[in-house]
């Protein structure tokens, strides 16, 4: 036992946490890239010398629930104190591969007490196109640059011809090292900071008793959450609106069992992987799980390991939820991700109080210029819930990235954009109102190469308890509507307008 009473275990809590939401200051604000100093499209955690999750920033949902493989991978290495690892291999620990993921043990006073982790989205690291997020990409080789757990740095610095062979494989090397370098940075500050918590708070031996304290803590509270529902099982299932290879949908079925104080999330009977890149790591599936669990329990529990202890899930291997080492994954990162929520939190319905649908996709668009590329995620509206309306024109499920500023995109890149609204109407009716989605319009001023990748382009978000679905979304290029998954080059002059899904709605409406 840790000897930690309720105020030591918030102390202890709060310590950690600040750790992490300092990492991920510095990271943001050391940043080179749009996609990270303005969007935010990153996420830091501290785990323990056993690589269990302790303490995490608010960030990425799909970053954050995915991390621990990547740990994992990290330290069946070899990794040691004093060094940085870095990983993107959807199959090996990462989540697609624009995803770079770095890794650092931290001793105090020679002995393992923590692991530093930042996951960042790079806006391009080879493949096929501009961006690597190639819409109807058949294999994980066009996505990218595949790294598995390699050492990018050690205590006499950085390993030079690690870096140089993630540079020479991405269109904006510069940016590249600018952004890697911010994540290697935040990993020398927690280090600091948790060198600082050590020396003041009694050294390693109370660290870790405080660590092992917190996971107990949280799977305690998430224990007691799933008591209180009841026992029973639920089943839901959710059709993806293809893949950019065939236009089929493709289906994730799930049944979730609540008994006592735990919890079964299997998805038998989900589609095979598709020939596209919809498919999803396992690691992937996880997050999309813990983040509706999460949704359906209480959000106030610290997200750490212990909070997931009482989830197993099953994911039969070569499924979409569980794909074949190989196959493309850089959409099932974004979108299926979302959908996969949506499944879990529609099963969920029978057993807790979840909000209504929200958009359920990411609404991705890539712009690659000579010299320049742009990834961005879009937002939309949110379902309502039994107490509140739905917001409007927010990030929904997986995604917790900020708005690009109109002022900041345009500076960064070749484009001009001729709107950027809410999407009044959007939102399911019902007692409370479904969130609105955005309209945003972009005209590129040089020749480009896009790639969009969205779902909800003709499936509506649910509403709930009578209350009506919110509005599809819609693609346009030039004013013309384009599938929700397209990929192709545009001359200078070319509009691009993204209509986002509306949440939701809750309730049936009052009467007049």
């Amino acid at each position: 036992m840790s000897g930690l009473d309720a105020v030591g275990l918030q102390v202890w809590s709060a310590a950690l946490r600040a750790v992490a939401d300092e990492m991920q200051a510095a990271l943001v604000r050391s940043a080179f890239s749009v996609t990270i100093k303005e969007r935010r499209d990153c996420s830091t955690a501290l785990f323990d010398a056993a690589g269990r999750m302790i303490a995490q920033a608010d960030s990425i949902p799909v970053h954050l629930g995915a991390m621990p493989e990547a740990v994992a991978a990290v330290m069946a290495a070899g990794a040691q104190p004093g060094d940085a690892w870095i990983v993107n291999d959807p199959f090996t620990g990462g989540t697609h591969l624009p995803d770079l993921t770095v890794v650092s043990p931290i001793a105090f006073d020679g002995r393992l007490v923590a692991h530093a982790v930042t996951r960042a989205h790079h806006a391009d690291v080879g493949g096929m196109t501009a961006g690597s997020m190639p819409a109807g990409a058949t294999e994980l080789l066009q996505e990218g640059l595949v790294i598995p757990p390699v050492r990018l740095a050690g205590p006499d610095g950085t390993d030079r011809s690690v870096l140089e062979i993630i540079l020479a494989n991405s269109r904006t090397p510069a940016e590249r090292r600018g952004d890697i370098a911010a994540q290697v940075a935040a990993h020398d500050l927690a280090a600091r900071r948790i060198a600082e918590l050590a020396a003041a708070r009694g050294g390693t031996v109370a660290v870790a008793g405080a660590m092992d304290a917190l996971l107990a803590y949280a799977e305690r509270r998430t224990r007691a959450a799933i008591a209180a529902m009841p026992d029973g099982q639920w089943s839901h299932a959710e059709a993806l609106e293809g893949d950019g290879v065939t236009d089929d949908d493709l289906t994730v079925r799930v049944r979730v069992t609540v008994e006592g104080d735990s919890m079964c999330v299997d998805f038998t009977g989900t589609d095979a992987a598709g020939p596209g890149n919809l498919n999803c790591p396992i690691a992937v599936t996880r997050s999309s799980v813990f983040f509706a669990v999460r949704v359906a329990t209480d959000p106030d529990i610290p997200a750490s390991a212990g909070a997931y202890a009482p989830v197993h899930i099953v994911a039969p291997a070569g499924s979409l939820v569980n794909a074949p080492r190989g196959a493309a994954v850089a959409a099932g990162n974004v979108e299926a991700s979302s959908r996969i929520a949506d499944a879990v939190l529609g099963a969920l319905a029978g057993a807790a109080d979840v909000p209504a649908q929200g958009q359920g996709t990411m609404n991705n668009l890539t712009l690659g210029f000579a010299g320049r590329v742009y990834f961005e995620t879009l937002g939309g509206g949110q379902g309502a819930s039994s107490r509140a309306p739905g917001p409007s024109a927010v990030h929904v499920a997986m995604s917790n990235t900020l708005n690009t500023p109109v002022e900041a995109l345009e500076v960064a890149m070749p484009v001009r954009v001729e709107r950027y609204a809410v999407r009044r109407g959007s939102g399911g009716s019902g007692g409370r109102r479904g969130g609105d989605g955005v309209i945003r319009r972009i005209r590129v001023l040089e020749d480009a190469d896009v790639s969009l990748i969205a779902e909800r382009r003709r499936s509506a978000p649910a509403g709930a308890a009578g209350g009506g679905n919110g509005e599809v979304g819609q693609t346009l290029i030039d004013d013309v509507a384009v599938a929700g998954k397209w990929r192709g080059r545009l001359a200078a002059g070319s509009v691009i307008e993204q209509c986002t899904p509306g949440g939701g709605g809750h309730g049936a409406p009052s009467a007049p």
